[in-house]
């Protein structure tokens, strides 16, 4: 039996990395993929690269909350992948979502993948352990991860919010620790802001965002702060 899966991909400025991210999805077998590109008003090649790949493009107003909100809302999938478009999903990808969808238990659950960085650097191979710990532990895996859920769950959980920045914290929050399922597989993610900035400096910036959003400190502000 082929599920049906809508996979949602929020863009704004996504040209460089877009085709990469979209080729790697290929057409896999057992998953009727549907993508949808959600533009937050690109002023590069991001839409004709989208529409070349196949994929359905639908604009929303910057901000990835609302984009990712109106690309689930877009389709009609039973199942829902969201994906950043600086990442590409890895070999056995496709092993894990199938066997995931596949277990009735998980309606009302949500998976995420590994995080893998897209550089040699020892420096990337310690923070995805420590991303692996965080996801695992405290239950916070981002959005650079993949997130796949049932779209009745999606729902019931009230779906994205209509927030700046912190939107995948906001919605694995709601789904809980216990809730949350980690697919044996990887997704690959640029390692771009980390080598340009810095493999401590940008953690801690994450990291203080983070705090910040803990304590209550609303995310339009946190962006404004932090950029």
């Amino acid at each position: 039996m082929t599920t049906g899966l809508d996979v949602v991909i929020p863009t704004l400025n996504a040209a460089a990395s877009l085709a990469d991210t979209l080729a790697a999805l290929g057409k896999p077998s057992g998953l009727s993929l549907t993508i949808t590109v959600c533009d937050g008003g690109s002023r590069d090649a991001t839409q004709s690269i989208a529409r070349e790949a196949g994929a359905r493009v639908v604009t929303a107003p910057p901000g990835r909350g609302q984009q990712l909100a109106a690309g689930a809302a877009a389709g009609q999938a039973p199942w829902l992948f969201f994906l950043h478009a600086d990442s590409r999903t890895d070999k056995g990808w496709i092993d894990a979502i199938n066997g995931f969808v596949a277990d009735p238990d998980n309606q009302d659950r949500a998976a995420y993948f590994r995080l893998h960085f897209d550089s040699p650097d020892p420096r990337a191979r310690r923070l995805e352990r420590l991303v692996g710990w965080r996801s695992r532990t405290l239950g916070l895996p981002y959005g650079d991860q993949g997130l796949i859920l049932s779209r009745t769950f999606y729902r019931r959980l009230g779906g994205f919010a209509a927030v700046p920045l912190m939107e995948d914290v906001d919605l694995v929050r709601r789904i809980g620790r216990r809730r949350l399922v980690p697919l044996a597989a990887d997704m690959i993610t640029s390692a771009r802001r980390y080598e340009r900035d810095g493999w401590m400096l940008r953690p801690l910036h994450n990291l203080s965002c983070l705090a910040l959003y803990f304590a209550g400190v609303p995310p339009r502000l946190i962006r404004r702060l932090y950029g």
